[in-house]
């Protein structure tokens, strides 16, 4: 009795807890369920999942052929297709219900009907040749549109993390985000500089021309302003900062990206602007086959053949032909839409530095004055400048030896700080400095005439006034004939340089490569808006290659970045980059976009006028959905061997 009593009390006892231990274990049970079906649902969902479901769908159709007709295994020969049906179809089907909503209407829609109606007339094998042929086009589009990295991770990349910070006991790192307006920042020979700010201490160069489009190296001394973003030359430099760190320029440029990249103009796609008309009209003609045959296999024969698999076959394979086409010419394509817009373009915007120039410095004018000649200014010249570390100094020296000037050796050369250089040459002194140089006399200066556009240098032999130096942006050796051949050639019907640089730079470059319009000291937020402002009424293409030209590419109809390798932030918010700088690539990838587009055009709009006579057929009862299912295949792959025309061998593809 006692030990029944005991029993008793031992499963009154614990009968609860494990009641609820069980409880417990389903419930956990069932949000890890939930969970991992919602992950997968989203994966399914998400353009990631198109190539595996099209692979799914193909080994459930082959396997499904093998049970049927190897095997004879006819209980579970359809097994294969339900599960590619349920895996690819069902996901298909909600993405295309959500387009529906949303007022989307695509070149695959009429893909979802066939799918639909494959099923509920249990041609299950057409429905998931279908899902097959969607889910492959997408996977080939998805292949042809997947880039490395943003824009903005490009920027944050770039931007350093620490800075060295000046205290009483020494160096010490601190993080760069902590620093306030009044430290005082020590910033390393080829460092970014962390911050806005101001030099204390130190001479030497700063290369700001991604930030500002100023072409040359800018040299700072005592009092000098320097920008976050802007990389140091040979000199460490003492700052103090003026700013805190997001108030930087390059913080501005940062933010004015962000929302540039978030604003990107949506584009319509080829095959979204044929699809428009072609699925309507698919879905009257299936709706009359009904009618006329009276049976819904008359429906489903229609919709199979009409099932826009050119659209979503054929245009991703001609785009990736042109994409192989462009690399082989040294043009990388990040955004494959750009093949399609980029020779629609009418309205052209060109930064100046980097782009039209070679953002180096050139000697343009040798202005003599009384008793001195050009060859011999250049000769004392370019023999104190072989030894300078100044930017202007290898323009001298190219100068003097275009001009068989051979540079002499001289006997001693000096760099003093804010001084120029100095030396001494076959027994003369010379030097060569700046107007603004605290080494010249008062009345030099008043001598020197009035300043013009670009840079300048003060020689003086034997402390009198030699020359004046002047020295300008280099330009392109082909930056006329391509902005001249635009209008005629590629229907341009404005053409803008917009630059960050001073107006009269700017407007000496448009008058010698043929620009009437102009826009110089721009800003990136207003480059950005007027790109923005242009592409409301035309599409606009951007052609750069600074950081201050990231947001106006961002918001232009189609953009290329010249020399890549200069900077990752321009490339990654460009279309396309040209990795030797050449505008002549910029004008072969325009040829490329063209070529690539008419053979798009001609695989699409053939395959659709041949689905167009299938459907004829099928309206008349000739062509059951089987059968139209592997017709439409026999299309396709017509239609893809067409496409695959744009990787054969091309000859010049340039046209100035």
């Amino acid at each position: 009795m006692m030990g029944l009593l005991s029993k008793s009390l031992y499963c009154s006892d614990t009968a609860p807890s494990v009641t609820r231990i069980t409880s417990s274990s389903l419930h956990r049970a069932q949000i890890c369920t939930v969970s991992y079906l919602r992950q997968l649902w989203n994966f399914l969902q998400s353009e990631r999942s198109h190539r595996w479901i099209a692979v799914f769908a193909a080994f459930a159709i082959v396997l499904h052929l093998l049970l049927r007709y190897a095997f004879r295994i006819g209980a579970l020969d359809l097994c294969p297709l339900y599960a590619a049906l349920v895996i690819g179809g069902v996901p298909l089907i909600a993405g295309l219900i959500g387009q529906i909503f949303k007022r989307q209407f695509g070149s695959d829609l009429l893909a979802g009907f066939s799918i639909i109606t494959g099923v509920l007339l249990h041609e299950y094998l057409v429905a998931c040749i279908v899902v097959l042929m969607l889910s492959g086009g997408s996977a080939l589009e998805q292949y042809a549109t997947e880039r490395a990295s943003s824009a903005l991770r490009s920027m944050a990349r770039r931007m350093p993390t620490t800075a060295h910070l000046l205290t009483e006991g020494g160096l010490v790192t601190i993080d760069a985000q902590s620093i306030v307006p009044g430290n005082l920042i020590s910033v390393f020979p080829h460092e970014i500089c962390p911050v806005d700010g101001q030099v204390i201490e130190g001479y030497g160069d700063m290369d700001e021309s991604y930030l500002t489009g100023e072409p040359f190296h800018i040299h700072k001394a005592p009092g000098s302003q320097v920008l976050s973003g802007a990389v140091n030359g040979d000199t460490a430099l003492k700052v103090r900062a003026t700013r805190l760190p997001v108030d930087s320029r390059f913080s501005r440029i940062l933010k004015v990206v962000e929302e540039a990249e978030q604003n990107r103009p949506a584009m319509r796609r080829i095959a979204d602007r044929l699809g428009a008309w072609y699925t309507p009209a698919a879905l009257l003609l299936a709706l009359l086959g009904w009618l006329v045959g009276g049976s819904a296999d008359r429906f489903l024969a229609v919709v199979v053949i009409a099932t826009p698999c050119p659209l979503l076959i054929a245009i991703p394979v001609a785009i990736i032909g042109g994409i192989s086409l462009a690399a082989q010419r040294g043009i990388v394509i990040k955004h494959p839409a750009i093949l399609e817009t980029i020779d629609t373009c009418e309205t052209f915007f060109f930064d100046k530095t980097g782009t039209l120039t070679y953002g180096r410095p050139v000697l343009s004018e040798i202005v003599c004055f009384a008793g001195f000649s050009d060859a011999q200014v250049l000769f004392y010249a370019s023999g104190l400048e072989q030894y300078s570390r100044h930017p202007l100094a290898p323009a001298v020296v190219n100068a003097a030896r275009a001009r068989n000037v051979k540079p002499p050796i001289p006997a001693q050369a000096t760099e003093p700080p804010g001084e120029g250089i100095r030396g001494s040459i076959d027994g003369h002194t010379v030097q060569i400095t700046g107007r603004t140089s605290r080494a010249l006399a008062s009345a030099i200066k008043a001598a020197l005439p009035a300043m013009e556009a670009g840079l300048e240098c003060v020689v003086l032999i034997d402390d009198q006034l030699a020359a004046l130096l002047r020295f300008h942006d280099e330009p392109r050796e082909d930056s006329g004939h391509f902005v001249r051949h635009l209008r005629p050639h590629h229907g341009a019907k404005d053409v803008v340089l917009l630059s960050g640089d001073r107006h009269s730079e700017v407007e000496h470059l448009a008058k010698i490569v043929g620009i009437e319009q102009i826009h110089a000291s721009k800003t990136p937020e207003e480059k950005l808006n007027l790109v923005k402002q242009a592409g409301a009424s035309a599409r606009t293409l951007f052609v750069g290659d600074g950081i201050n030209d990231a947001p106006a590419m961002l918001a232009a109809t189609a953009s290329v970045a010249l020399g890549g390798q200069s900077s990752d932030v321009v490339s990654e918010a460009a279309d396309a980059v040209v990795l030797d700088s050449s505008l002549r690539r910029v004008d072969e990838l325009m040829h490329i976009a063209r070529r690539t587009r008419t053979i798009a055009l001609q695989s699409a709009v053939g395959g659709m006028l041949l689905s167009v006579a299938g459907m004829g057929l099928a309206v008349a009862g000739l062509l059951p959905p089987l059968a139209g299912a592997i017709s439409q295949e026999i299309i396709d792959l017509a239609a893809v061997l067409n496409a695959l025309r744009i990787t054969l061998p091309a000859g010049q593809m340039s046209d100035f």
